[in-house]
């Protein structure tokens, strides 16, 4: 039912959107059959795309990027040319009621350097709307644009032996969006190239469904470390966004996940927690399922059955996959864990990031989006992700590897 509503909106867009092309073209333009043939013949094939596109994964199919990026592509930036003719349309309401209540004629239309306001406005949203579109293509050459960010934090009490631990965090894979071994590869081949003393996974391997990753199983298995690879699970990793025949299939979809990431090597901390020791120094790693402040996130993990048993130890880092569990629950009940990773995010794989500003709409969501945050003697870091997810590019917030030493000071 979701998706008809989606689709008849779309339809909706896509008859107002064509308003402002029918303005903005001359109508004596022997061009114009054309520009409306080609705009119906795109809006028509948008909509039997996104008809289909969910099918796509029923058989744990990977992403068509260039149908994932003309649907929602095209959709964003029709929605920017709907704002001007919004705009436009209650300017002309106004002035209406105005001429009706004042018993006055209406006022004929200005013309500006050749063409009405109602003109301008259509041909302004045009503009704004294709520019839109034209960011939104340029963003899916960074898609595999992998950035490490090196991040050095200092604690006071952790053990000298931990002294400069390079722990690589990786999130939020989604390994159903990729199309590229070649570029995935590229990716791994920079952690490796990092030499971390340790490895940790802050869930979100898939989108939906655990076929997704068979593909790029050899390729992830690669990652090794002295201290070990962890992992936990992300909101995608359960299967709640896909439909399932029974609760078996959907609980046998999340074993077959669990499986493949321990035949990867990998160790699963969900709900548990291991003690890395070090030439007789030791720390706590925890890991927790899905945690989230936001209502319509599950709440998986928990935290006091991770925790249960745990020794008392200088140093606690903890994985948990949603950032809002930080100032949720870790931050107030949990003032040993020193350092959280999380992922979650993506900053919304659309935003700025330049010295003097860092900005992404996702930040009106998550107080706490992407980077290094501290509050009292508590430190949460937030990854941008390893992969994508829905729109299949990245615009100013590029594809993350973080680099995290930790120094004793």
């Amino acid at each position: 039912m979701t998706l008809y509503i989606f689709i008849l909106i779309y339809i909706l867009v896509d008859i107002y959107v064509f308003q402002a092309l029918k303005s903005a073209i001359d109508v004596t333009s022997s061009w114009k059959y054309l520009i409306w043939g080609a705009y119906w013949s795109v809006a028509l094939a948008s909509w039997v795309g996104l008809y289909f596109l969910p099918r796509m994964y029923e058989y744990g199919q990977h992403q068509n990027i260039i149908l994932v990026f003309l649907i929602l592509g095209l959709f964003l930036g029709k929605l920017l040319v709907v704002v001007f003719l919004l705009i436009d349309d209650l300017r002309r309401g106004g002035i209406k009621l105005y001429s009706l209540f004042q018993k006055k004629p209406e006022e004929t239309k200005s013309v500006v350097h050749g063409f009405t306001r109602s003109q301008f406005l259509s041909r302004a949203g045009l503009i704004v709307g294709g520019s839109f579109f034209g960011l939104l293509a340029y963003g899916i050459s960074n898609r595999y644009n992998y950035k490490i960010r090196k991040v050095k934090i200092k604690f006071p009490h952790l053990p000298k032996t931990f002294d400069g631990l390079k722990v690589v965090q990786l999130s939020d894979i989604h390994s159903g969006s990729f199309d590229n071994h070649e570029k995935v590869q590229k990716g791994i081949d920079m952690v490796l190239a990092e030499k971390p003393d340790l490895i940790l996974f802050t869930g979100d391997l898939v989108n939906s469904k655990s076929i997704e990753m068979e593909d790029y199983l050899k390729q992830f298995s690669q990652l090794k470390a002295p201290m070990g690879v962890y992992a936990t699970l992300g909101n995608h990793d359960y299967g709640d966004y896909a439909e399932w025949p029974s609760k078996e299939a959907k609980a046998a979809n999340l074993q077959l996940l669990k499986d493949m990431e321990s035949g990867m090597g990998w160790q699963m901390l969900n709900n548990e927690h291991v003690v890395l020791e070090k030439e007789g120094e030791r720390i706590g790693l925890i890991g927790v399922e899905n945690w989230s402040a936001k209502p319509r996130f599950p709440k998986y993990g928990d935290m006091s059955k991770a925790m249960e048993g745990l020794p008392e130890l200088p140093f606690n880092l903890l994985m948990s996959h949603d950032p809002s569990h930080w100032d949720a629950q870790v931050r107030p009940d949990y003032p040993n864990i020193d350092l959280m990773l999380a992922g979650h995010t993506h900053g919304m794989q659309f935003g700025v990031e330049i010295p003097w500003l860092k900005w992404s709409p996702i930040q009106y969501l998550y107080k706490e989006w992407a980077g290094l945050y501290k509050k009292g003697k508590q430190y949460l870091y937030v990854n941008r992700g390893y992969g994508f997810l829905g729109y299949p590019g990245r615009v100013g917030i590029l594809p993350e590897i973080t680099v995290m030493e930790l120094k004793r000071g």
